[in-house]
């Protein structure tokens, strides 16, 4: 098939991490749209995606309406690519259960990442359950390969059933390189116009009941394809173990166990039975090995399977070597645990917001007045852990508006002022129907929004209120003062947190407000677009006094020196080149010990370079 322009990818192998190989394979598919709402670990998928000639690419709001969005582009008969995490899947549940039931015009492919171990989000849940749940098919590769390979085939699979396919990758799998063998791209599936069908589209109740049959149907002939297709790889050797097994999980029992007897599983759901049956029937004892939830295992107990797996595996964190090495022993098939994989443990690193963080100055000023702080999902969780430790809850996205409403409607005699902090990206994403219901309910509640003008945690991406879009266009800038007021907030204040002792002031102000108040602290991210730090400060020995006053306020470029004062005090340090000349910690220092070195060399006659 021709590429638009002449342009084409020459068939090589490279090494690419799993969602380099997911947006590489989706091109050579011939997918033109890709939506999405940006979430650890999935987001590079669009990012890569979106610098392909002859696509369409965009970010959504929220998970929901990039699902909604996708289906609206492929109603047109486009072929579409939609990735989120796994939480986010929880937000896009409502559109794509009634999807299932439609079915596709195009192939539709919804890449879903999860995260055993947590390693970026507040759960670990497992999406093949949801999948299940939906009636929708899900692949699971267990390599970069594997990624590119199952996203390709996944865009005919999903015309060949009318349905839409789940690729579900774990954070192993999207952010580890492996070899990937390319291939030519195909020409863009672009729609032209909505394909009309009230029956299959319009799912109301009398035209709902004969598509719920059809997905029923659907499901035999995919769990017949399923039984026989090459990517449920079936290999008998041993006949006294047989392991089931799918995902990373598998490299590491087939490094373990090589002899053993597999049944390697790149579909999930439907589960591959009649081959899990026959390797039962081939083999004396059979384990399962997956990550997080005992789908699989619960899967062929079902079909009357005997098998064991969560007995000797953990049902929580993510697998590696060794515990797959301890759960191998613990069953009796290996005789001594493996050797550690690390030699050295690793030097801890917590999470902490960067230097220059325009959040910093609004928590140090909740933390000023002990206000109860609901919080969100974003960079200024970090502020729950210590210095500031001035975050006391989070749930999910959006959740801290709610919560504070709530709080408000119920505490008879509260003993702090009622915060809700939430972020830019994450208010256009879920937080304008909390905010609505603090308005209604008149709820006597501040909410904070920490707008950084990006979408920070996930890497910089925009939303509503950048101002550009995903393909570089400039677009219309939502003003958050617009959707607050349009709302129906009476008592509006917006504030820069770098400018600390006026924050407090006007926060102040907000949490004493009668009803729903709204404090706008606004400043742009220290590191987008680029890494702000033309003029870094220096802690002068003579004025401190060792008060600790800007190690409070947690900046990773302030760190305890090896010098001390007279009295025996600690003298901190500020690491230049990590200092972003914010200015909080000259303006929270009692001893006016701080000064950045361009006010040093211009109070010493020095010329400051501009």
């Amino acid at each position: 098939m021709s590429v638009p322009n002449g342009q084409k990818e020459k068939p090589n192998k490279i090494l690419q991490f799993g969602n380099e190989a997911i947006a590489h394979g989706a091109r050579e598919a011939g997918c033109y749209f890709g939506v999405a709402y940006p979430g650890t670990p999935s987001t590079e998928i669009l990012q890569i995606f979106h610098t392909f000639p002859s696509v369409m690419a965009k970010w959504s709001p929220n998970e929901k309406v990039a699902v909604e969005v996708g289906i609206g582009a492929n109603l047109t008969g486009s072929r579409v690519l939609c990735t989120m995490k796994h939480v986010g899947l929880n937000v896009a549940m409502d559109p794509l259960m009634t999807f299932t039931y439609t079915g596709v015009v195009a192939g539709f492919v919804l890449v879903v990442a999860d995260d055993p171990g947590m390693h970026s989000s507040q759960n670990e849940q497992d999406s093949r359950m949801l999948a299940k749940f939906m009636k929708v098919p899900v692949l699971d590769p267990a390599n970069s390969q594997e990624a590119h390979d199952f996203t390709k085939m996944a865009f005919e699979f999903s015309e060949k059933y009318n349905t839409p396919v789940m690729m579900r990758e774990t954070t192993r799998i999207a952010h580890a390189r492996g070899i990937v063998q390319l291939g030519e791209w195909a020409e863009p599936v672009r729609g032209d116009n909505m394909k009309r069908d009230i029956q299959r589209f319009v799912m109301m109740p009398n035209f709902a009941r004969a598509r719920h049959t059809f997905a029923e149907e659907r499901t035999l002939k995919l769990l017949d394809f399923s039984n026989n297709w090459e990517g449920n790889e079936l290999n008998l050797q041993s006949k006294k173990i047989g392991i089931i097994t799918a995902g990373v999980a598998s490299n590491y029992v087939r490094e373990l166990l090589p002899d053993a007897s597999y049944l390697k599983v790149g579909m999930p759901w439907p589960f591959p039975v009649e081959k899990a049956r026959k390797l039962a029937e081939h083999c004396e004892r059979v384990l399962v090995v997956e990550e997080l939830e005992p789908f699989m295992e619960e899967e062929a107990l079902i079909a009357g399977i005997k098998v064991q797996g969560k007995e000797f595996f953990p049902r929580e964190g993510e697998l590696d070597l060794d515990t797959v090495g301890e759960g191998l022993h613990k069953a009796g098939l290996l005789d001594a645990v493996p050797p550690p994989n690390a030699n050295e443990p690793v030097l801890a690193r917590p999470p902490v917001l960067c230097a220059g963080c325009p959040h910093r100055g609004i928590y140090m000023a909740l933390k000023k007045i002990n206000a109860d702080v609901y919080g969100d999902i974003g960079c200024y969780t970090l502020a729950a852990l210590p210095p500031l430790e001035s975050v006391h809850t989070c749930f999910c996205m959006g959740a801290s508006i709610g919560n504070a409403v709530g709080a408000a409607l119920n505490e008879n005699n509260p003993k702090h002022h009622r915060v809700a902090i939430i972020g830019d990206s994450t208010f256009f994403h879920s937080g304008l129907t909390g905010l609505l219901d603090a308005v209604a309910s008149n709820a006597n509640m501040t909410v904070v929004i920490v707008d950084n003008s990006i979408t920070a945690m996930t890497g910089g991406q925009q939303h509503p209120g950048s101002g550009k879009d995903l393909m570089g266009e400039i677009g219309p800038k939502i003003p958050i003062e617009d959707v607050v007021t349009g709302l129906g907030v009476k008592h509006l204040i917006v504030t820069d947190t770098y400018e600390y002792d006026k924050t407090l002031e006007l926060l102040k102000e907000a949490v004493k407000h009668e009803g729903p108040s709204v404090l706008i602290a606004r400043r742009p991210c220290a590191l987008f677009p680029k890494k702000i730090g033309i003029d870094p400060y220096v802690i002068l020995d003579d004025p401190c006094s060792g008060c600790g006053n800007c190690l409070r306020i947690g900046c990773p470029a302030i760190s305890i020196s090896g010098r001390k004062t007279d009295r025996g005090m600690h003298i901190p340090e500020i690491t230049a080149d990590a200092c972003t000349g914010c200015t909080l910690c000259q303006q929270v220092c009692k001893d006016d010990a701080i000064f950045s070195i361009a006010e040093m060399k211009k109070s010493s006659g020095e010329e400051v370079e501009a």
